[in-house]
């Protein structure tokens, strides 16, 4: 007897049960005719890091696919985890249901699973500097990220908008070098306008080279406060800190914020047998003007050599200053709420110091910042190599919803402390630069 054919049916298959709306519905139409393309997928290539989904053998359906058949390839970063570290956290699992979980409250959206709150955004502008700072970036330079892949002014707006009406009330604009943005006041004073819906200040990190003449618009604009970046007194060795010169110029800029009455800060990042002789001079500047010296402790981070010898501790400073100023004491109770800074003064002086201890003694269980970098990805620790891209969110037509929920998946994965600091020496990060100082 013939034996029967087997046909294939070719009726549809029944739709999927009723459940969460899919984010991004036009990225879900663009994609939908990628094998494998699923929701899950989506949500699971969204919330790992791009340098996770680069070096992966795996081929990924999701998000990033999707971008890189529009798009012109983007440079590899390759950031490795940690050795012995698993880079999902206890509750990620596969991270597939971070976008699938229940829509967070709206006062929840910034708060991770240890309670902290993040209120406090720090935004950069740009990855180009004219300064070559060595603790920053090599001597080389670093490649940038090709102008149509970094934030225009309108996406940087929004995604400020976005975490103010999530409950962010404190923006910090940095870089690269923020000033070199020619559309900065116009982001300065869009920023300004959101003080209603409870911004309360917007300040800006800078080498300070070309600050002096921009500050009465910038002031004008909404601009608060400067963080000014000087790690030496000494010409010379501005010079070979930052393998430029300027060093008067940026003194000036220091002088010209104050007068403009703005809130100043110099923060002097401090590295044995290079500039921790500079120490006693920053003392003697926060004794006779209204300003905070902050003393940073030498970071690793890509290309700049970093060296456990070369760190400075917080406490050997703290002694170092006693010896000049006996009376050189701690003042807690003027310490900001989730501040990084650990303020010290002595009675009579103008100003005050402020010490910032990442590597000898961490600050991660107050933590409460967010970081978006140039090129528009989120990250939640600074230390961290896991960053979820808001630029390619919005450019594939996520709402301000979609976003809140991108962000709350990402802080959801957020550890608890950052790794040790031989442990962060011996991964591979971006440059400073391309982070956001």
């Amino acid at each position: 007897p013939q034996t029967p054919t087997t046909t294939t049916a070719t009726t549809p298959a029944p739709p999927p049960p009723a459940g969460p709306a899919a984010p991004f519905p036009m990225l879900r139409q663009v994609c939908k005719s990628l094998p494998g393309f699923g929701l899950p997928a989506l949500a699971a290539a969204v919330l790992r890091s791009q340098t996770r989904l680069a070096t992966s053998a795996a081929t990924t359906t999701g998000f990033h696919t999707c971008t890189q058949a529009s798009q012109p390839q983007p440079q590899t970063r390759q950031n490795k985890p940690r050795p012995g570290t698993d880079t999902k956290t206890d509750s990620e699992g596969s991270g597939r249901e971070a976008l699938l979980r229940p829509k967070p409250e709206p006062e929840d959206v910034l708060r991770d699973r240890f309670g902290r709150f993040h209120n406090y955004l720090r935004i950069s502008l740009t990855e180009r500097c004219n300064l070559r700072c060595t603790y920053c970036m090599p001597e080389e330079g670093v490649d940038l990220t090709p102008e149509a892949r970094l934030l225009s002014a309108g996406e940087i707006q929004r995604i400020i908008r976005v975490f103010v009406d999530s409950g962010v009330n404190r923006i910090r604009l940095t870089g690269g070098e923020p000033l070199l943005r020619r559309d900065l006041t116009d982001i300065v004073s869009a920023a300004s306008e959101l003080r209603p819906m409870g911004l309360r200040e917007i300040a800006m990190t800078t080498n300070g080279i070309t600050l002096g003449r921009k500050v009465p618009g910038l002031k004008e604009a909404g601009l608060d406060a400067v963080n000014v970046s000087l790690d030496t007194l000494d010409p010379f060795k501005f010079q070979l800190l930052t393998r430029r010169k300027g060093m008067e110029k940026v003194l000036e800029s220091v002088q010209t914020a104050l007068d403009y009455e703005m809130k100043v800060k110099v923060n002097a990042v401090i590295i044995r047998g290079v500039n921790d002789d500079d120490v006693d001079g920053f003392a003697t500047m926060a004794e006779s003007s209204p300003l905070e010296v902050r003393f940073i402790e030498y970071m690793p981070f890509d290309g700049n050599r970093w060296d456990h010898s070369k760190l400075v501790p917080y406490a050997e400073l703290v002694d170092r200053i006693r010896e000049k100023y006996p009376t050189f004491s701690r003042v807690k109770h003027e310490d900001a709420p989730n501040a990084v800074s650990r303020l010290w003064h002595v009675d009579g002086w103008q100003g005050r110091i402020g010490f910032i201890s990442s590597m000898t003694d961490h600050f991660c269980g107050t933590c409460n910042r967010v970081r978006i970098t140039a090129d528009g990805n989120l990250k939640v620790c600074l230390f961290g190599n896991e960053e979820v891209s808001l630029r390619d969110a919005i450019r594939q037509g996520a709402t301000d919803e979609d976003l809140r929920q991108l962000i709350h998946g990402a802080l959801q994965n957020k550890k608890p402390r950052h790794a040790g600091m031989f442990d962060i020496a011996k991964d591979t990060m971006r440059p400073m630069t391309t982070i956001g100082g």
